[in-house]
């Protein structure tokens, strides 16, 4: 099935204006479920519910508010919130050009695909071959549906991509975090590490990681469908280990 394209847009690199349009690169694959009565199994929905009536209130009757610490509101229209959206443009800015990983990957949130709007593809061709044999990736801004977005244009494996960034304020920073304690490692420990971390290494191959929750739901579903018994496997358990020197060992015998 070909992709659908989310977005239309232009991407702005100095006086060049590349008519583009923007791919989820990712898809939900959760499974969703249906609530119902369990009297009845009739269907049920969310309403919104006065607390001190007990009576359903008509979202047209809701307002949004902001609440402070010290309990006090501050009561928002859509009005109040539509002075503060970003203008409507359709501009994808490209503001500067980084040089590959100088993007801390925690900043990475959602990627896009890009594709071209139109049958010419030369020109996004040029701009994505450009930054992938320079090794840069580059900064951009734009706006989407109401919301201002801050993004890497990245290249993969040939396909230019758009990688929406975490604002500051969304990435916790390690200082917050103590710094790890115990006793110091010894040569020993430390030359077992390295030799089952050699044992370990691979290549990575997405597809041999998929969403084993997801599968065993479905496979429960599909026994349910054709009325045959649920039985739940027993847990396993695993002893922790307090000894270092002695849970590395077993590692190595079992590898």
């Amino acid at each position: 099935m070909s992709a659908r394209a989310i977005w239309k847009g232009v991407l702005v690199a100095g006086k060049e204006r590349v008519p583009v349009k923007l791919y989820s690169a990712v898809a939900d694959r959760s499974v969703h479920f249906r609530l119902l009565h369990r009297i009845d199994k009739a269907p049920v929905r969310q309403v919104l519910v006065n607390p001190g009536t007990g009576k359903p209130v008509p979202y047209a009757d809701s307002l949004r508010a902001w609440q402070a610490d010290d309990g006090r509101r501050v009561l928002l229209t859509d009005d109040d919130l539509a002075t503060v959206n970003p203008d409507k443009s359709r501009d994808i800015e490209l503001l500067s050009a980084l040089p590959l990983g100088a993007i801390d990957h925690r900043w990475y949130d959602r990627p896009y695909y890009l594709g071209p709007d139109g049958d010419d593809r030369s020109d996004l061709d040029a701009l994505a071959t450009a930054l992938e044999r320079d090794n840069r990736e580059g900064l951009a801004r734009w706006v989407m549906r109401d919301k201002e977005y801050l993004g890497a244009l990245r290249v993969h494996e040939g396909h230019p991509m758009l990688v929406t960034l975490r604002h500051r304020e969304q990435v916790v920073s390690q200082t917050s975090l103590s710094a790890p304690g115990g006793a110091a490692l010894d040569r020993r420990e430390l030359d077992m590490s390295k030799q089952l971390i050699g044992m370990l290494e691979t290549h990575f191959d997405p597809g041999e990681y998929q969403d084993e929750y997801r599968q065993r739901v479905m496979d429960l579903i599909d026994t349910k469908r054709r009325g045959g018994k649920v039985r739940k496997a027993p847990p396993k358990r695993r002893r922790a280990s307090s000894d270092l020197t002695r849970a590395l060992e077993a590692s190595l015998k079992q590898r």
